[in-house]
């Protein structure tokens, strides 16, 4: 990893700005590697502020389910780079791509690029197109990075599906300050004769969505329209036009996971591919994992700074919406499984803190808040804490996790912790928790 993250560290150079939103550079860099833009497997396309991520898991799962490859490109990652690029094995023996490969990958990029000016999400973006392009699979789950329309991703010119999960206020300064000028740049992935599938959204950005889909001559398949997710007696209903299925409730936790299966199930549906069941999409929704999402920690190191009665439940949401999806998740645990909430929170100094620590107001106990550790950007636990005053909450500042964790103690032993705010945290947490050496480049500033 360390000769991984030397890499990283030159290609973070290459460009003065920290976000630069063109797609010339990456159809530069495509061209002198050969267009491998032009040999992937079939493109799900998918674009959103929240539950991209969960979505993307939940049809990996499905398609891995039905015997099929799946091919995945994400980010941020969580604990090491190498998590952003996922080759698809035989019936889902597939993994993320080794260091060896991925450094190889990245000096060709950097070979071909010659020291051009190119941001670090463009020059990676590039590296994973190569990989993607080398090894054969029936598909590839394709998150953007930031927005969609001038995303380095948005060069493929004909995806199989195009799937936007619900859009919110996050990113401002680079997408823009109203809902619609944010869903306008999400609909930028929409292709003309491509079907569109639409997750839950605020009325502006449907608008917008619709406005841009009927622009392009885009099928739209929109929630609570054209399908719905539900929970019914402890199950999950999908329903469309044409099918009803009674599935399980998904393995990841969360009423917005509903949600996010039931995009995923409709975007699967839209792939017409007769080798995927509805028994597929079943053990799918068991066999799915995403880490940092609502997860609660098995035994591991954070265990020994807590008190030993207490949870540990860790999540990577850090916007608004997010925050009101976990907070509603964790006051249904809470009535199924009543303990006093703690939360120990760290965030980027690019988010609405405020606004996500609102959502706690009448469920949190306390907040302990800390500074990412590692990061640039990250807010100090001062700052944090006097912001979650502001939203009603009792907060005080610490000066590192373990400190939070271990002052747990004093104010309640069986405590339901949360860790959130960032999802750099959350690979803060996993890599400590887990005894893992974290990627030392996190590409924060430069995506």
């Amino acid at each position: 990893m360390a000769v991984v993250d030397d890499i990283l560290r030159r290609l973070l150079q290459l460009h003065p700005k920290v976000i630069d939103l063109k797609l010339d550079r990456m159809w530069d860099i495509l061209a002198r590697l050969g267009h491998p833009e032009q040999k992937l497997p079939k493109v799900i396309h998918v674009a959103g502020t929240n539950g991209k991520g969960s979505t993307v898991a939940y049809m990996r799962a499905i398609i891995e389910a039905a015997g099929l490859k799946a091919h995945v490109y994400s980010s941020p990652h969580l604990v090491q780079f190498a998590e952003r690029i996922y080759l698809g094995g035989n019936n889902g023996k597939g993994g993320q791509i080794s260091d060896e490969a991925l450094s190889k990958l990245l000096e060709e990029c950097e070979q071909k690029n010659g020291g051009r000016p190119i941001t670090f999400f463009e020059i990676t973006t590039a590296a994973a197109f190569l990989a993607f392009s080398r090894e054969p699979a029936d598909y590839l789950l394709l998150e953007t990075g930031l927005g969609g329309r001038l995303d380095a991703t948005n060069v493929i010119e004909k995806p199989t599906v195009s799937v936007i999960t619900p859009i919110d206020l996050d990113h401002q300064q680079f997408l823009g300050d109203t809902l619609k000028e944010i869903a306008f740049e999400k609909a930028g992935i929409l292709k003309s004769g491509v079907p569109g599938i639409i997750g839950p959204q605020h009325n502006d950005a449907l608008e917008v969505i619709e406005s841009v889909g009927l622009d392009k001559k885009v099928t739209l398949s929109i929630a609570n329209q054209d399908w719905q997710a539900y929970e019914q007696h402890g199950r999950l209903v999908f329903q469309a036009e044409s099918e009803l299925l009674d599935l399980p409730l998904p393995a990841l936790l969360g009423q917005h996971q509903i949600t996010n299966a039931g995009t995923a199930i409709a975007a699967i549906r839209a792939l017409k591919d007769e080798r995927i069941s509805a028994q597929h999409i079943e053990q799918g929704l068991l066999n799915v994992r995403w880490p940092a999402r609502l997860q609660k920690l098995d035994h591991g190191r954070l265990h020994q700074w807590a008190p030993a009665g207490a949870e540990i439940w860790l999540d990577g949401g850090h916007n608004p919406s997010a925050g009101h999806a976990l907070a509603l998740s964790l006051a249904q645990l809470n009535d199924r499984s009543p303990r006093p909430l703690i939360l120990i929170i760290g965030m980027l100094n690019t988010k609405d803190p405020i606004g996500y620590f609102q959502a706690f107001e009448d469920i949190a106990h306390m907040v302990f808040t800390i500074a990412i550790e590692g990061e640039e950007n990250a807010l100090s636990g001062e700052v944090l804490a006097n912001i979650a005053s502001q939203a009603g909450l009792e907060a005080y500042p610490k000066p590192d996790l373990e400190t939070a964790l271990n002052d747990v103690e004093a104010i309640c032993p069986t405590a339901r912790i949360l860790i959130g705010g960032s999802l750099y945290l959350a690979g803060n947490v996993l890599a400590k928790h887990n005894g893992i050496t974290a990627s030392s480049v996190s590409g924060t500033t430069k995506k």
